[in-house]
């Protein structure tokens, strides 16, 4: 991504040293690339449309309507509706070192479209069907999915394709989904009022409450949720964008992690059958999977 963006940046015509614009356009979306060159503050944008902000080289300080201001880095994003302010620090910009940023508008009626199609395939009879991209801000940070898709929507956007317009709108078309369900996840594992009663918040919850059990299966799941397993399987998949089984082992791993942290004295082997695994070696696994680290190697980077 860096090198791709370094590129585009030697054919731009630069005329401001704050938030210099270059734009492209495809027939749902408009990807904005800001450079700025020195160091400012309070700098206000706004869109008219729906936007996903992220964050490519640099540093800048977010001042959002219902956050705390925050540093945003890359592999950040910001979600933001249509009309919402968005007030940025520029602490560490130079010439040599610009801090950059993209800003991707999806067109309103493109995303209706998929969060109905989106709302049809999740519900349950007639529960968890009302989900959407409301006019609330989310910061999303390390969400790989959504990384990944933006660094290939940029790549698109910017190079010269015989397929360019379809491809785009394939790709906004999962970008919008996997944001929804990262409001999905977000939401009923949270214990959202509005959800905690659905049958997946009710399986949520069963999750949470019986973290430690090594037994703890698809069909048992299914069996809360007065479903079939693989009807189960699927819609929380659809719902949520992540399998049954990887969630219980998430959220394992989270546990274990606090154990990690606050019971130093404790040999792995203990800390893996206290997260509810039934052997050292599957939690291993799943931790290095996950955190991109081994436990000890987690071990040693809070004890520096």
């Amino acid at each position: 991504m860096k090198a791709l963006i370094n590129h585009k940046r030697s054919n731009r015509k630069l005329s401001t040293l704050v938030e210099n614009r270059t734009t492209y356009n495809a027939e749902y979306a408009e990807l904005n690339i800001y450079e700025t060159h020195i160091t400012a503050e309070q700098v206000s944008l706004k869109f008219d449309f729906p936007i996903i902000a992220s964050m490519l080289t640099g540093k800048k300080v977010m001042h959002l309507e219902g956050f705390n201001a925050f540093d945003f880095f890359p592999g950040e994003s910001v979600v933001m509706p249509t009309h919402k302010e968005m007030v940025i620090d520029f602490p560490v910009a130079t010439k040599s070192k610009p801090t950059q940023c993209l800003a991707l508008g999806i067109d309103a009626f493109k995303i209706e479209e998929v969060v109905g199609k989106f709302n049809h395939n999740v519900t349950i009879e007639n529960e968890n069907n009302t989900w959407n991209l409301d006019a609330t801000t989310s910061h999303l940070i390390n969400n790989t999915a959504v990384n990944h898709l933006i660094e290939r929507l940029t790549y698109t956007f910017t190079n010269t394709n015989t397929s360019k317009d379809v491809l785009l709108d394939l790709m906004i078309q999962e970008l919008i989904v996997r944001l929804l369900q990262t409001k999905a996840k977000s939401l009923i594992t949270n214990d959202s009022p509005i959800f905690s009663d659905t049958r997946i918040g009710t399986v949520i919850k069963f999750i949470k409450d019986n973290l430690t059990n090594k037994d703890i299966s698809v069909d048992q799941l299914a069996k809360k949720a007065y479903m079939s397993t693989s009807h189960f399987h699927k819609q929380f998949k659809n719902t949520l964008g992540i399998s049954p089984i990887d969630y219980i082992n998430s959220e394992k791993i989270k546990f274990s992690k606090q154990l990690i942290k606050t019971s130093q004295n404790l040999r792995m082997s203990e800390i893996a059958f206290k997260s509810g695994f039934n052997n050292t070696s599957y939690f291993n696994r799943q931790f290095k999977k996950m955190e991109m680290m081994t436990p000890q190697q987690f071990k040693a980077s809070i004890s520096k």
